[in-house]
């Protein structure tokens, strides 16, 4: 285990560095490590590690929304309003509806296996949306008009939305029927999330403010709640609909209304946390890609992710209508919205492991989705966003 940690970082770091001085997105250089180090290459990750690979990428993702809290004031996603609600669903129903149609004719799959294919493939990556517009929101781009945190909440949504709709349609398949009683758990599961996490949060911001401890123990306190708050979703799961990682979120927001002060302080520690999950989290990715399920894919599935994306660019559009967000911001945030990496590679093997005919076809095209989504996306949103996004008043002063 010593060994594949020790080379995860030392692989995972060098790549990583040689992307970002090539102006590629350095996560490009950590999911191929994965690939290289994983069982489907050299095979030199230790299996102890694959064995709580999916735990360590909840880690990461927790690491992340926890840090998207912290920075995610609850006046400027009021002063946002309908386009972020719109995102939250609008764009992966398009995507999902576009699979659902032409994926049986492209890849000979039934409309059902369609509709599982399209709820894998909906979800955009906060693992990668997420940083970047924490990036965005530090310097500046893009906050006078609050396009980051727009982004940032809907697309954090938005994977709750598709993985609730993509246990209904894998319920369908193994007989148990559809019921439309679970589309409520959506919106249930959004609210009850963000109560939990803002109850969660108001119980510790008293606690800090009662009992002196030093800012590291407060990290390390937040992170172990909101590690309990994902445990307590799966708890809860048979009886009622709750997002850990919603809640997770709203913890930070509290913090950060009722306690600004030690919000901006705990962020920098945060910040660097998030240097070691980021590695764990992509090259883990990588290493559950299976490069050999690439093959029988083809280029009828590239037509049906691009044509996907196009449409779910179309969705993008339509959910930020009405606004003031001039063509290029609302190009930037199309843009934003494009990559995909965790929700597929955490459950793009699921439909195999359940005996679903179609599982080899769907798994091949969530990972090939993942290679082509997640570099597109950021480096779009890399290149980007500093022609398509304007800074406030104050910085270009500065």
């Amino acid at each position: 285990m010593l060994t594949s940690i020790a080379l995860i970082l030392l692989i995972g770091f060098t790549l990583s560095g040689i992307l970002g001085k090539l102006g590629l997105p350095g996560l490009l250089g950590m999911v191929a490590t994965g690939i290289i180090l994983g069982p489907y290459g050299f095979d030199l990750i230790s299996p102890e590690i694959l064995d709580i690979s999916a735990e360590l990428r909840q880690i990461a993702l927790i690491v992340i929304l926890a840090r998207a809290g912290l920075s995610l004031d609850l006046k400027d996603l009021k002063k946002v309003g309908r386009p972020a609600f719109l995102l939250c669903f609008v764009p992966a129903t398009f995507e999902l509806l576009t699979v659902t149609l032409l994926a049986p004719s492209l890849l000979g799959v039934t409309r059902l296996e369609a509709a599982i294919l399209g709820a894998v493939l909906a979800a955009v990556s906060p693992a990668v949306v997420v940083p970047r517009m924490l990036h965005l929101m530090e310097s500046g781009y893009g906050r006078d008009k609050k396009i980051p945190q727009m982004i940032m909440a809907g697309a954090s949504v938005d994977d709750v939305y598709v993985i609730v709709l993509f246990t209904a349609f894998l319920g369908m398949h193994g007989g148990s029927g559809f019921d439309a009683a679970s589309l409520v758990k959506v919106p249930v599961s959004v609210v009850s999330g963000i109560a939990v996490g803002i109850l969660a949060g108001y119980i510790l911001v008293r606690i800090f403010k009662m009992f002196h401890m030093r800012d590291t123990i407060k990290v390390l306190i937040i992170l172990s709640v909101s590690m309990l708050m994902v445990s307590v979703e799966e708890l809860l799961k048979p009886w009622f609909p709750m997002s850990g990682l919603l809640a997770v979120m709203a913890i930070g927001g509290t913090i950060l209304k009722t306690y600004e002060l030690l919000a901006k302080r705990i962020m920098g520690k945060f910040s660097k946390i998030w240097v070691g999950s980021e590695i764990l989290l992509f090259v883990l990715v990588g290493a559950a890609v299976n490069i050999t399920a690439l093959g029988g894919t083809g280029v009828k599935a590239l037509i049906l992710i691009f044509s996907a994306l196009i449409v779910r660019m179309l969705g993008v559009a339509i959910s930020v209508s009405g606004t003031d967000l001039t063509l290029k911001e609302r190009l930037f945030c199309a843009i934003a919205y494009l990559p995909k990496a965790t929700v597929q590679a955490a459950i793009g093997s699921i439909p195999l492991a359940m005996g679903v005919p179609a599982g080899g076809t769907i798994l091949s095209v969530a990972v090939l989705a993942i290679m082509v989504t997640a570099p597109l996306g950021a480096i779009g949103i890399d290149k980007t966003y500093k022609v398509f996004l304007t800074l406030p008043t104050e910085h270009l002063n500065n």
